[in-house]
């Protein structure tokens, strides 16, 4: 098994306004970016429990001809007031990171 963190070219997470976090993962081939789709490891319902959000916050893309899988979920906390930990959305991706994907 490879980690996601070893198979994809970039792995971030970014605001997408006060309001929501998105997290793009994308790849250096289509083979690669094909292998993870197909394996089911990231899919909207893992993400939702990944990240223990509700399934129906999170909206889920894979865009082929990017390469790329995008998701976007509403911020635990608004971007700048007192309960927001991570000011630019750019800490959250860690977890994703870690996947481990099937050969």
């Amino acid at each position: 098994m490879a980690k996601l963190g070893d198979l994809a070219r970039l792995i971030r997470s970014k605001n997408a306004g006060p309001f929501t976090l998105t997290f793009d993962v994308m790849f250096e081939t289509d083979d690669v970016y094909r292998k993870v789709c197909a394996s089911k490891v990231l899919t909207k319902a893992s993400f939702a429990s990944i990240y223990r959000v509700p399934e129906e916050d999170v909206t889920f893309f894979e865009h082929d001809a990017a390469r790329a899988i995008k998701i976007s979920i509403p911020r635990p906390a608004i971007q700048g007031s007192r309960d927001c930990g991570d000011i630019y959305g750019g800490q959250q991706h860690g977890p994703l990171v870690e996947l481990e994907i099937p050969d």
